[in-house]
């Protein structure tokens, strides 16, 4: 029983604070994206955005605790992190090309799509503990679709208020 009981309480690399609050806040940064498609009721939404973002933390975090497991027991460990990158973003891509349609002669979906990519690049930057970069970036990302998006909306009617006036 004392085998299984030291299974779950196992040290970690990292400690299980910073895990934690690694994997937190993969979920409020790609949360906040994922609420502004939801309320903008897209396809892919809150708990979308969230899932993505923590599944690319934990993915980081799994390659951390890997590399401190092998640190500890000397053992000899031939890793490039990038290829965590290019799974992770392989990975969402593939989920983000299926929110991409073309119906009636338009595309759709593209800012959900690439609302996705950036989730799980929030979850990558809170699974390494880049904070500045996961913050700044979070707040860019809510900018660009929110207030770029008004502004696109306002020249779209303006131009719309324009080409009936011509005819």
């Amino acid at each position: 029983m004392d085998v299984l009981f030291d299974e779950f309480i196992n040290s970690t690399g990292l400690g299980w604070e910073t895990i934690i609050v690694r994997l937190l806040g993969a979920v409020i940064f790609s949360g906040l994206i994922g609420f502004e498609r939801e309320t903008r009721h897209r396809p892919a939404g809150l708990r979308t955005h969230m899932l993505v973002g923590l599944a690319s933390a934990a993915y980081c975090l799994i390659m951390l605790e890997v590399m401190a497991t092998m640190e500890s027991s000397s053992q000899s460990l031939a890793m490039d992190p990038l290829r965590l990158l290019e799974a992770v973003t392989g990975g969402v891509a593939f989920l983000a090309a299926g929110m991409i349609i073309f119906s009636g002669g338009k595309v759709q979906g593209l800012t959900t799509g690439a609302s996705l990519w950036l989730a799980a690049a929030l979850g990558l930057g809170a699974g390494f503990g880049f904070w500045p970069l996961a913050v700044l970036s979070t707040g860019l990302a809510l900018i660009v679709i929110r207030l770029i998006g008004l502004a696109e909306h306002a020249v779209k009617k303006h131009g719309d208020a324009e080409d009936d006036g011509a005819a």
